[in-house]
């Protein structure tokens, strides 16, 4: 995967994502948001907030700042989820992933719900939900993983020359998504059909050191 082929590939899918990748697996999205909303704090960051289609699972009192690098995207969270009607929408931003724009410490909750094997260096944006997120937080990886064995095995192997058209890694490893992690892994949680995705709870005791390129917030943008 590479940013130009990501871009390419969700600005095909903004105007029909929420059919393809919607409410068959919005049981893993409800299962993160819900950990979300039990947290403590009320300043939340979603990386990869695509269309928006999580955003009405948020507690209203909270304030989610969505980012996304697809403008497309974007274009149809911001049409669909204006902060006059969702209060807990913060804004929505352009924004990589492995680049976050934001200070050190900025969100008391940080969560990438199937993004981990569509960016092209997942250490990198691990390193920056971390950096972003406070001491002590929580930071949640919602993913397919690869199949260890048998016929699902074989299929993600045959469609893994084809990454850059589906718009992620097919055979997405989860030991070695974990072994490029230094943040304590709390929890592992099945989910969707089969259990086939994975629902990784992170706390963040140990935080990586800003590297003082963020001191201040980004410019805003209409959300």
């Amino acid at each position: 995967m590479d940013k130009d082929s990501i871009l390419k590939t969700y600005g095909f899918y903004a105007p029909f994502y929420d059919l393809i990748f919607g409410s068959w697996v919005n049981h893993g999205r409800k299962k993160s948001v819900e950990k979300i909303n039990q947290t403590r704090g009320s300043r939340f960051l979603e990386i990869g907030v695509g269309t928006g289609y999580s955003i009405p699972l948020y507690n209203r009192d909270v304030k989610v700042t969505g980012i996304d690098i697809s403008p497309e995207m974007l274009n149809v969270a911001r049409k669909r989820f204006p902060k006059v009607r969702y209060p807990q929408v913060d804004g929505f931003w352009e924004m990589d992933a492995q680049n976050l724009e934001f200070p050190d410490d900025s969100f008391d909750a940080v969560i990438a719900m199937y993004v981990a094997s569509v960016v092209p260096d997942p250490m990198k944006m691990m390193q920056e939900m971390s950096r972003v997120c406070v001491p002590g937080g929580t930071v949640l990886v919602l993913n397919h993983f690869a199949s260890s064995k048998g016929f699902l095995k074989s299929v993600e192997k045959f469609f893994s020359p084809f990454s850059k058209r589906l718009g992620f890694k097919p055979d997405f490893s989860l030991p070695h998504f974990l072994e490029m992690t230094t943040i304590e892994v709390e929890d592992i949680l099945p989910v969707n059909l089969g259990g086939y995705w994975k629902l990784i709870q992170f706390r963040n005791e140990s935080p990586i050191e800003g590297n003082g390129r963020h001191d201040t917030p980004p410019d805003p943008q209409p959300a």
